[in-house]
């Protein structure tokens, strides 16, 4: 049986389920229609006893998927949609949930660009299968959001402080990066993606972990991390109790890296930085994915309605001028008593 809905390709062999995602022109970027069908596709699925396994890849040379279609997000918050972007960010985090406790093997299978919505399908699953050359990025902050779809609970979980440096920097970073943070599990040349999946039928039966291992064992490569080789003076930067502290730090450094990384910050949107870190904090002192997604909805509700959002997807995707004018500018005027409450929540 195959089904064909959305730009969502979803097909039965034996007891394994392939969904592929199918919009390659635009880097696989979700629409709420897909969004919907991969929802349906995952729910039919999980209580179909015909269904061992499932995998989820992305369709077209480019990559696995480039996040959320920006564009419909700034159609949005530029001209009155937010209950209607919150609904579809709302069905979003609901499927990253679901696919991080779904009770079968969930096999991704990543190449290519891996970006914000996209990290959300294909980072919570069991087995994470990536290569070395793709390029994964939360680059919220440099379009006045903050990182979401789990992104602050994956952060939170990274060695050391690396999570906050890819916060605030909106940096991008490596196949072999994302398994040094645990974005990912292994490394497989992509030419070897097809023989890997006819592999999967001496799997079937087994747990996830199992899985995981013996996929390593065949197909799996290892390339040395540059993040990983990066983290003594990330951590020592990076370690500073607010955001002022850690600008202070890079600017004291000697570091040939620190100017760049402290300009980098700089050019963000000083409440999205605010929000970005108290936000990874959060998920890391408590650990918990669904209240990382609570925390990050309730961010994005507030960062939505605020003018930061339109103007800086303006400024990188519609216009490209590369110039945002952020309200406010400077981070000492970012109301941070604001901040502190989303990331608290309700009492």
């Amino acid at each position: 049986m195959i089904t064909i809905t959305s730009h969502i390709h979803s097909t039965r062999i034996g007891p394994l389920g392939l969904i592929e995602l199918r919009r390659p022109t635009s880097i696989n970027a979700l629409t709420f229609s897909m969004l919907q069908e991969l929802t349906r596709v995952f729910t039919t699925w999980r209580n179909d006893p015909a269904i061992s396994m499932v995998v989820l890849r992305g369709s077209g040379e480019r990559g696995f998927c480039a996040g959320g279609d920006i564009k419909d997000f700034h159609a949005a918050v530029s001209g009155g949609g937010h209950a209607e972007f919150l609904a579809l960010l709302s069905l979003e985090f609901d499927l990253n949930e679901m696919i991080a406790t779904y009770p079968k093997p969930v096999l991704t299978l990543v190449h290519g660009l891996c970006m914000g919505g996209g990290i959300g399908l294909a980072s919570h699953a069991s087995i994470r299968v990536t290569t070395p050359e793709a390029s994964y990025a939360m680059p919220e902050t440099r379009i006045g959001y903050s990182p979401d779809v789990g992104g602050t609970h994956l952060l939170a979980r990274a060695p050391g402080h690396l999570g906050e440096y890819l916060a605030l920097t909106a940096s991008t970073f490596t196949g072999t990066d994302a398994v040094e943070l645990g974005f990912a599990d292994m490394l497989v040349d992509p030419t070897r993606f097809a023989e890997l999946l006819d592999s999967l039928d001496d799997f079937i039966a087994m747990p996830a972990a199992e899985i995981a291992a013996g996929i390593e064992v065949l197909f799996g490569s290892f390339a040395p991390s540059p993040l990983a080789s990066a983290r003594p003076w990330i951590d020592a930067a990076f370690s500073a109790p607010d955001l002022p502290g850690i600008l202070d730090r890079l600017d004291e450094m000697v570091h040939p890296a620190a100017a760049q990384t402290a300009a980098a910050i700089r050019a963000n949107a000083p409440t999205s930085l605010a929000g970005a870190l108290a936000a990874v904090r959060a998920a890391r002192a408590e650990d918990h994915l669904r209240s990382a997604l609570d925390r990050e909805l309730r961010l994005a509700d507030y960062l939505m309605h605020r003018p930061d959002l339109a103007e800086g997807i303006r400024a990188q995707v519609i216009d490209k001028d590369r110039n945002p004018r952020w309200n406010p500018a400077r981070f000492d005027e970012v109301d941070t008593a604001a901040i502190a409450g989303l990331i608290e929540g309700p009492a």
